[in-house]
C-alpha cells in the first residue's frame, strides 16, 4: 500500500534530507539519494538496489511514460506519494520529472575492481570538489576508461552534487575508493604503468606510450599529486601551458591525457 506524506516534518523525509546533507549519514547507513529519471535508469542498470522511492504525481502526470514505466521496474522498494509542496523541499535541482529515491549503496574498495586486459585507469588523488570528480567520471564515461580509483577522498562518492554532475556516470563506471599507498600497491601488482601529471621534471604527454596498461593520475590542482606518487610514477607527464596560467581544471586536464590514450589505442 502506497503511503501518502503531506508534510516535511515526517520522519521519512527528514530522514532523506539527511542523506542529502551528510555524508556520515550515508556511510552509517548505506543509502544515498538519488533524483530523476535518467540517473534512476542508469542506476539500477547497473545492479543497484532502491529502498524507497518518493514521488510527486502532480509533477509526475505531466512527465512521460518513461517515469510510470520506471517506477514499475524498481523491485522491492517501498513507493511513497509526496505533495508538491513536500516534494519541493526533497528536490535539489530544478527540472526534474517527480521521482526522488533513497537507494543501497555498493562497496568500492579496490578488492572490488575488476580490470580488463591492458586497462586504462584514472587515479584522481585529493580532488575536493563534487563537480570535478563528477566531470571526470564523464569522461571516463566517454572515452571508455575501465576505472576511476578515487584516493583520500574528501568527499563521498554519493555526494548528491557529485552524482549530479556525473550525469549517470557514477553508476557507468567502475570506481574505487581507497588510500594513495593502497592504489600504488594494487596498480603495481596488476603490472599498469603509472603516469603522473605533473610541471616539473616531465615529458610532454603525446611522446608517452599509453598503449600498455595505463594509470593516469591527476592531483589538485593547486600542489599537483603528492610526493608517493612522483616516486612512484614510471612516467612523469605534462600538458603545454602555452598562456600566462599555469594550469587547466584538472577535469579538463583528465579529459585531455584519457583522450591522448584514446587516440594512440585508436591507431
Amino acid at each position: 500500500m502506497t503511503e501518502v506524506i503531506t508534510s516535511a516534518q515526517n520522519p521519512k523525509i527528514r530522514k532523506l534530507l539527511s542523506l542529502q546533507q551528510k555524508s556520515a549519514e550515508r556511510r552509517e547507513s548505506g543509502l544515498f539519494v538519488l533524483e530523476g529519471i535518467r540517473e534512476l535508469q542508469h542506476c539500477l542498470s547497473a545492479g543497484y538496489a532502491a529502498d524507497s522511492v518518493f514521488v510527486c504525481p502532480e509533477i509526475l502526470d505531466g512527465a512521460d511514460d518513461r517515469a510510470r514505466r520506471l517506477l514499475s521496474a524498481v523491485p522491492g522498494s517501498r513507493l511513497f506519494e509526496v505533495s508538491r509542496e513536500v516534494y519541493s523541499k526533497i528536490a535539489y535541482r530544478e527540472g526534474t520529472e517527480g521521482i526522488v529515491a533513497e537507494i543501497h549503496s555498493k562497496d568500492h574498495s579496490l578488492g572490488s575492481l575488476r580490470l580488463p586486459e591492458r586497462p586504462l585507469v584514472l587515479v584522481a588523488e585529493d580532488v575536493e570538489k563534487p563537480g570535478n570528480i563528477g566531470a571526470m567520471l564523464r569522461t571516463c564515461d566517454a572515452a571508455g576508461a575501465d576505472a576511476l580509483i578515487i584516493c583520500n577522498p574528501r568527499t563521498d562518492l554519493y555526494n548528491p552534487n557529485l552524482i549530479r554532475a556525473s550525469v549517470g556516470a557514477v553508476f557507468t563506471v567502475r570506481c574505487a575508493v581507497c588510500s594513495s599507498a593502497e592504489a600504488i600497491e594494487y596498480l603495481k601488482r596488476n603490472g599498469l604503468r603509472i603516469l603522473t601529471a605533473q610541471l616539473q621534471d616531465s615529458s610532454l604527454y603525446y611522446d608517452c606510450d599509453m598503449r600498455a596498461g595505463t594509470a593516469i593520475v591527476m592531483g589538485t590542482e593547486d600542489i599537483g599529486v603528492s610526493d608517493i606518487w612522483r616516486k612512484a610514477a614510471d612516467a612523469r607527464i605534462r600538458i603545454p601551458m602555452l598562456g600566462r596560467l599555469d594550469s587547466l581544471n584538472v577535469s579538463v586536464s583528465a579529459a585531455v591525457l584519457l583522450y591522448e590514450a584514446v587516440r594512440q589505442r585508436q591507431k
